[in-house]
Formats: C-alpha cells, structure tokens, sequence
C-alpha cells in the first residue's frame, strides 16, 4: 500500500525551514556588496578579509590548540570510563554520573568550572579551557564507546586471558581494536564540539586568548557582516567534512576489525 504523498509534505517543511538559513547564509557570503542583506554579485573579497584579520587567525590557532587538547584528552579517558563501567564496575548511579557532563545546561557547567578553577587559585587560559572542553567531551565518548562495547564480543578476550594473555595484552590486542570504531567517532564527535563550543569558552577563557567562538560573538555585537558569513561557511564545511571523515573511517575500521 502506498503512502499518500502528503505524509511527505511536514518531512519537507521541515527540511526546508532548517536548511534555508543555511543555504542563505552560504550564499551571502559570496557577496561582492557590503550589505549582508542584498546580493550584489559573486565575490570572494571576503574570505581574503578573513585571512588577512589578526582577530580571527588568532581565534582560530587558540581553538585548534584547545579542540586537539580536549580531544586527545577526553578519548583516551572516555574510553578508559567506558572499559571500566562496562567490563568492572556495572552501577547505574556511575553510569549516570558518566554522562551528566553532556545533560547539564552550558551555562551551569561553565560556571561550575568558573568556581572550580577560582576555588583551587588557577589561573585561566588555554589549558583551562582544554580541561572543560574535556569534561563534556569525555561524556560524549564514553557513551558512544559503550555502545560499541554492548556489540562487540567477549568470548574472545575470555579466550585471550585463558590462553595466558595479561589484561594489559588482552586490552590492546583484543578489546581496543574492537572498539576502535566507537573511538574513532567519540573522537571526531569531541573535535566538533569543541570547535564551536561558545558558552563553556566563555567562562574558562582568559580575556586575552579567545576562542574562535568568542571572536565571532564579538563581532556579531556590531552587527552581521558578510565576512562573519564566510567564517561561518567555513566553520560549517569542517563540521561536514569531519562528520563524513567519522563516517568513512568507522566503516572502513568495521570491515577491517
């Protein structure tokens, strides 16, 4: 039996009423006009803009440095958390615990961190937003890396332990090549959030090294400018480009492993 076709037309709409300010948003900033509100012609002059604004080379070194951080960071410990709740500790106040980071409102998270970092007299900076991007981001991965250790099979690290493997051997030459997959995209998924995280930066950034976030909401302040539309372009392609990377690998890992 076939579906009437105006089942489809909600799924549309609402295609459409997501996707059209992005679309827009692309396509303005290939304007030759200095009105972000009129198109005057195809250009490029504004993606030279942002290359050539010190604000935003910054911006975009300091959250680099902060999104590689975290992410190396929150992998190697989301994936330790996910191994430890799901082979060793099976509560469920810890599993809970585990992905509270990724609940919590931004705004509540930043100023917890805020008053964490005041309380024990550490001074802010880069490296006091790469241990909060950490915070969530360890939450992200960890819950991906549980769900791949639901699927994977433990008949062969009990093989491996009975043939006289050390749970050390057994972890990196059984469990973690299993896993790699759920890595992979617990990984790409921390890299993305951390790039655009905005709120959580805001509170834990020192004033003088901002994140590229910080730097896009202070020029947003004067007013939207084809040359925030083209950072904006830009920003979006490494999400997309990321996202397809996570889909290609874990595929790729899936028929290796």
């Amino acid at each position: 039996m076939r579906r009437p076709r105006l089942m489809y037309v909600p799924f549309w709409m609402t295609y459409v009423f997501l996707y059209t300010p992005i679309v827009v948003l692309v396509v303005m900033s290939f304007n030759s006009d200095d009105s972000p509100y009129t198109f005057g012609g195809f250009s490029l002059k504004w993606y030279g803009e942002l290359a050539s604004d010190a604000n935003v080379r910054e911006g975009l070194i300091n959250t680099l440095i902060v999104a590689v951080g975290s992410t190396v960071l929150a992998t190697a410990l989301g994936t330790l958390l996910a191994v430890g709740l799901a082979r060793h500790s099976r509560s469920r106040l810890l599993d809970a615990i585990s992905v509270m980071p990724a609940v919590l409102p931004d705004l509540v998270l930043g100023i917890g961190l805020l008053v964490f970092y005041a309380t024990i007299k550490v001074t802010l900076g880069l490296y006091s937003v790469v241990l909060a991007h950490t915070v969530f981001g360890m939450a992200f991965v960890t819950a991906v890396v549980r769900t791949r250790l639901a699927n994977s099979d433990t008949s062969l690290e009990e093989a491996s332990r009975d043939l006289g493997a050390t749970p050390f051997t057994t972890f990196f030459r059984i469990t973690l090549p299993q896993l790699a997959p759920g890595i992979v995209a617990g990984a790409l998924l921390a890299f993305t959030l951390s790039i655009d995280e905005f709120v959580i930066a805001s509170f834990t950034a020192a004033p003088l090294e901002p994140t590229l976030p910080i730097v896009i909401y202070s020029m947003v302040r004067f007013g939207v400018t084809p040359e925030i539309n083209a950072l904006a372009t830009l920003l979006l392609a490494v999400s997309f480009t990321v996202v397809i990377a996570a889909q290609r690998m874990t595929r790729l890992t899936e028929s290796l492993s």
